[in-house]
């Protein structure tokens, strides 16, 4: 497979580079410390079209293909996962989910402000007793006459407090099983809709991670995706395509401390030479830097079956679980080069290592992946 970049994919790449050094940069350790959304810089995101690459220029996007989106991620994520996964959320499951599989009228109405930026989305599936289990839906939408009342609670959303519209699946028909879920678009500020406290977390902490209650909510049913029943499938469907994303974010979290690494390597001195020169650490950097080209490989495959319109569940599942433990593995190296001055926060590796963690538990645990891959392997 010819992974060679055009011209555009370049710029693209370049820029998303430049804007995660000037832009992300600057403030990210504080940011970190205090858990702070970093708002501004979502906004300029925003208004650059990183938040609706893959959107139809005719809703406001970039039209640009999956291979454009994972470079633009893996340079974001080398510097700031926390804007990253904004990114990711909005780009792969909120805004590819919409102008997949919504009407024409919901599409005019939400996707054209989430593709500019204007608005920001929200992903709500995982439950207290759910997690990765879309089956066991315990939110309900139960069917009036002409809107749904729903009821029940999302937790690990990200960007739940931030985020101005939330695509939530539901339980319509619970005898139907899997077969009855739906998925609805919720707008912030209806009656009966409430945003828990933030979660404090281990890594990923300036993103806007939040449980949401749902009580007696009201929610039209023009804003149902898709015909009854159809919400497993649209979960399924779009959960699958956000692995490339979560892939590419890991890879650049990887490849962030790896370059970090490095440079320490060549200045660092320690019994007369500098690290670089001891086997120890070079055999380190070699490990790195393999795993990593190889985690972007199984990125680039993933992405361009998609963009070819092929089936990218396996390569896609592939490219998160390999990219993910890369992302543990490389961080926790990476500290170790730095040896003591890894332990603090102004080398930014500990950091990358607190947030390399997630990427082995959000849009499906690596145990989830190996599901996904033995039962497509057995397929064949």
């Amino acid at each position: 497979m010819d992974f060679n970049l055009t011209e555009e994919h370049i710029m693209i790449r370049d820029a998303a580079r430049d804007f995660a050094k000037n832009e992300l940069l600057p403030g990210v350790i504080e940011r970190d410390e205090k858990q702070e959304f970093p708002k501004e810089q979502i906004k300029k995101m925003g208004e650059l079209g990183f938040l609706g690459m893959m959107v139809s220029p005719e809703y406001g996007g970039g039209g640009m293909d999956t291979v454009s989106y994972v470079l633009a991620m893996e340079e974001i994520s080398k510097i700031d996962a926390s804007a990253s996964v904004v990114m990711s959320v909005n780009n792969s499951l909120v805004c590819w989910g919409l102008e997949k599989f919504a009407n024409e009228e919901q599409k005019q109405k939400y996707l054209t402000k989430l593709a500019t930026g204007e608005s920001i989305g929200a992903f709500c599936l995982s439950e207290p007793e759910a997690g990765s289990d879309a089956t066991s839906q315990k939110t309900t939408a139960i069917e009036k006459e002409d809107h749904y009342v729903l009821n029940g609670t999302k937790n690990w959303i990200t960007n739940g407090s931030t985020a101005d519209i939330y695509i939530v699946i539901a339980q319509t028909h619970p005898e139907l099983k899997h077969k009855g879920i739906n998925a609805f678009i919720v707008e912030k500020g209806s009656k009966g809709f409430e945003i828990g406290p933030k979660e404090q977390k281990l890594g990923i902490r300036g993103s806007d991670t939040h449980s949401l209650n749902f009580n007696d909510v009201k929610v039209p049913k023009e804003n149902r995706i898709g015909e009854d029943g159809f919400g497993f499938k649209f979960a399924m469907k779009t959960l699958s395509g956000g692995r490339i994303g979560i892939a590419a974010q890991a890879l650049g979290i990887a490849a962030g401390a790896y370059e970090l690494a490095k440079e320490y390597a060549k200045v660092r001195k320690a019994f007369g030479t500098e690290i670089m020169n001891h086997q120890a650490i070079a055999f380190k950097i070699a490990d790195m830097y393999t795993s990593i080209e190889a985690s972007r490989h199984l990125v680039m495959k993933a992405a361009c079956d998609k963009d070819n319109g092929e089936n990218y569940d396996l390569s896609g599942a592939m490219a998160k679980l390999f990219a993910s433990k890369t992302a543990m593995d490389v961080t926790v190296e990476a500290v170790q080069v730095h040896g003591g001055n890894g332990y603090v926060k102004e080398y930014h590796v500990e950091r990358l290592m607190r947030d390399a963690k997630i990427t082995q538990i959000y849009e499906g645990t690596s145990e989830i992946q190996k599901i996904v891959i033995s039962r497509s392997v057995f397929r064949d």
